[in-house]
């Protein structure tokens, strides 16, 4: 099977908890500690695009991540992103994402806090992105999500369906 493309761009994911100024930060991603971990053995070809959050993601910064899925040779990309915006970065690349799977995933809580749900969502993500067709997806919580039907939901802090299918 051909490398998996996983690109890094921020989110929750990767934040860091810093003790004396009593906020979240970015320093460099855990996705090595956490494929490591994982005991991951499938081919990958790894990039930082970025270390935002994803409320301050731009439009710039989604056609960045859009312009390199297209050029990647890689037909399977893997997308870590903050949870806030990641439907509108999937709403972003779907239209263009026709010869390509791409699934987009995130976590609720910092990889660095020890009881992420980042680790379970990136391997969903890995699993999704090697069976699913050509497309955007959006996997959380071991569910998956096409790109145009899909919505964060505040309350229960849960990725969810606009319509359910039948």
């Amino acid at each position: 099977m051909e490398p998996i493309r996983v690109l890094i761009t921020g989110g929750t994911f990767d934040k860091e908890y810093d003790e004396l100024r009593g906020r979240l930060f970015f320093r460099d991603t855990h996705l090595p500690e956490m494929l490591r971990l994982g005991r991951c053995h499938v081919d990958l070809n790894t990039r930082t695009l970025m270390m935002v959050d994803s409320l301050e993601m731009t439009e710039t910064d989604r056609d960045l991540i859009r312009d390199t899925c297209l050029r990647a040779t890689e037909n399977r990309i893997v997308i870590t992103h903050g949870t806030d915006t990641m439907e509108e970065t999937a709403r972003h690349l779907g239209p263009s994402m026709t010869e390509k799977t791409v699934v987009l995933t995130g976590a609720m809580v910092p990889y660095a806090f020890g009881s992420s749900d980042g680790l379970f969502n990136l391997g969903s993500a890995l699993a999704f992105v090697q069976t699913l067709p050509p497309g955007v997806y959006i996997a959380m919580n071991g569910r998956c999500f096409v790109w145009d039907n899909v919505r964060k939901n505040r309350s229960s802090g849960t990725f969810e369906e606009l319509t359910p299918s039948s």
